[in-house]
């Protein structure tokens, strides 16, 4: 991302304080006009009024990148100092174009208005100072800062009456970066469009579905933020992407009406804390979709009429077992074995580009499926994700914890994995040592047999050391959401559900506690696994049988646990952001109880869930 140097002496518009835009397409066309290999700035000579018409430009000129070429005598102006240090007084509003943006300052009405240059200039955004957003505003100066046909800077001052000033910083460069510095005063900005769903995004977990039709009675909801906010507008064809560094940023969207049986989010407000805002406009046809999941849908394959556009990491949420579930489109249909749920086909796949769903009793035909994508996976260069607009605006250092890489990655279970050596759990190693009895040859392949007790030894203290994870993990988060609700009463039930939902892991551990046994009990089958190979006898077999059942038995209550932990704390993060929706005062607590699910959730076992979410 480039940072404007030589906007002021010593700054960057880049810093900590800077609120930036970016409006970003793909498949973007060469720009019409001058804009098609850098930046023009325009003058529109008059105002606009009511309304803007961006393609009438009869009387637009264009500023030049030296005004000195305005002077009568321009060879003279520039070889004279006394000429330098011209301003520029624009007669009617500013307007900044590029290869893939044109932002009018439409100074009557005290806002910015984002056009795209991907879709005939269509009207994308619309952004104004958040406390101005109510009042009568207007722009009341704007001053060139910068103006190299590479790069314009623009500072603008907003005025909303009553010595309500704000102002700002606008730099564009030839890239679809446009950066907007506020002052201090300036404590966040409004932003219009039509947006039919939210997507708070994790990364490790489940995202955030946001669907305004879903909360009939709200006309605000409050999300919880973490570094990713995606808005899904009307019409399937784009997308606002919204990144911000950590701060106490809070959001809040505001709801249109039930219009025609679809409600948006109208605008979405943010404060921004003084940190920096990035936002970016991804376009493409069906770059995200909605598909009303019917009873038709149960146990056959049907294939989508959306067809995905490009390649990428396409995801969607479905019901598994009653839990909202992320899966990423697989490339070929196949089955898939879960804890909990068991085996079954995986739901979601594409044959060629087009998606096909196959949802049975396990992961079932309800509600809708909402299909976006976040990361990219053979996305050509040419196709920004909301994850290289992260990478772009935050920076690689701070998005390798957000998008942590690390975090996503299985445990091993594996003692011998760099040998090789795979599926060594209780039922692949009884499986193992099962054949080798059956032929009679566990004093000949005593080592093979030693082995393979080693590996699944392995695996159970693997197992017994994340099952204590989860328990110390519920035993903080009860005694943090006892200590919150000790100081909010307001919060009680909120918190009481949350309680409830932590509550199942040591509950479920009490049941479960003498069926996944104890690491001594391990050590135990282990030595009289191994003592079988000290002699042939004719009771080696039917011995063997009765510990390869008590092995199994182990390891399978173990693998069911595991899966039915980490369904409780995926549960209990998307409760806590879901729950906070209609309650302001609930979003911090529900940061806080979504940050430490995450820290549980990172390196799950294969047996929780498959790699990478």
């Amino acid at each position: 991302m480039t940072s404007h140097q030589g906007v002021r002496k010593g700054e960057c518009l880049f810093g900590s304080a800077v609120l930036a835009v970016l409006l970003i397409t793909t498949g973007v066309s060469a720009a019409q006009g001058g804009a098609a290999d850098g930046i023009v700035l325009w003058d529109t000579a008059v105002p606009f009024g009511d309304t803007i018409d961006i393609g009438n430009r009869g009387m637009w000129k264009a500023v030049p990148t030296d005004l000195l070429a305005l002077e009568a005598d321009p060879p003279k102006a520039s070889s004279d100092p006394g000429y330098y240090g011209r301003e520029y007084s624009f007669k009617g509003d500013a307007v900044v174009e590029n290869s893939y943006v044109t932002a009018v300052f439409w100074s009557g009405k005290g806002r910015v208005v984002l056009y795209s240059k991907a879709d005939a200039g269509r009207k994308v955004l619309e952004l104004v100072p958040l406390q101005a957003k109510t009042l009568p505003a207007r722009i009341t100066h704007c001053e060139v800062l910068r103006n190299a046909g590479d790069e314009a800077a623009l500072d603008v001052s907003f005025s909303a009456g009553a010595g309500q000033d704000f102002s700002a910083v606008f730099a564009f460069d030839k890239t679809q970066i446009v950066e907007i510095r506020p002052t201090d005063n300036m404590k966040g900005v409004s932003l219009s469009g039509s947006i039919e769903y939210g997507v708070a995004a994790g990364f490790v977990g489940d995202d955030l579905i946001i669907a305004p039709g879903q909360h009939p009675s709200a006309n605000a909801l409050h999300v919880p933020l973490e570094n990713l906010f995606l808005g899904l507008l009307k019409g399937e064809n784009s997308e606002l992407v919204m990144t911000w560094p950590a701060g106490k940023q809070q959001m809040r969207l505001n709801l249109g009406s039930d219009g025609q049986g679809t409600r948006l989010v109208e605008s979405i407000d943010l404060d921004n804390d003084g940190q920096s805002l990035y936002l970016a406009v991804l376009e493409a046809p069906g770059i995200w979709h909605r598909e009303e999941l019917k009873p038709s849908y149960l146990e056959r394959d049907v294939v989508s009429r959306w067809k995905r556009p490009f390649p990428a990491k396409w995801i969607t949420q479905l019901d598994e077992s009653g839990v909202k579930t992320s899966f990423a489109f697989r490339e070929s249909k196949g089955q898939i074995w879960r804890a909990v749920a068991g085996m079954y086909i995986y739901p979601v796949w594409f044959n060629g580009d087009d998606a096909v769903y196959h949802l049975s009793k396990k992961v079932i035909p309800k509600g809708e499926s909402i299909i976006y994508f976040l990361e990219g996976q053979g996305t050509p260069a040419s196709v920004l994700t909301p994850a290289d607009v992260m990478k772009a605006t935050l920076g690689r250092q701070a998005c390798e914890t957000i998008l942590d890489p690390a975090g996503r990655r299985l445990r091993t279970h594996h003692r011998r994995a760099g040998e090789g050596v795979r599926r060594a759990c209780t039922c692949g190693g009884t499986e193992a040592i099962q054949a080798v009895c059956d032929a009679g040859q566990e004093v000949d392949k005593a080592q093979y047999v030693a082995e393979a007790v080693d590996d699944m030894v392995y695996f159970v203290r693997r197992h017994v050391e994340r099952i204590d994870e989860y328990r110390a993990f519920a035993d903080d988060m009860i005694k943090f959401l006892r200590a919150a609700g000790s100081s909010s009463a307001e919060l009680k039930q909120y918190l009481d559900g949350l309680e409830q939902l932590a509550q199942q892991i040591p509950r479920e551990y009490a049941v479960q506690k003498e069926n996944i046994k104890s690491l001594e009990y391990a050590d135990e089958l282990a030595r009289k696994t191994k003592a079988l190979t000290a002699k042939k006898d004719p009771q080696n077999l039917p011995t063997y049988k009765d510990l390869s059942e008590k092995w199994r038995a182990m390891g399978g209550a173990q693998d069911g646990l595991l899966g039915q932990y980490h369904v409780t704390v995926r549960r209990l993060y998307q409760e806590a952001g879901y729950g906070c929706l209609n309650q302001p005062k609930a979003v911090e607590v529900a940061q806080e109880v979504r940050r430490r699910c995450r820290q549980c959730l990172r390196n799950p076992d294969g047996y929780e869930i498959w790699p990478n979410y």
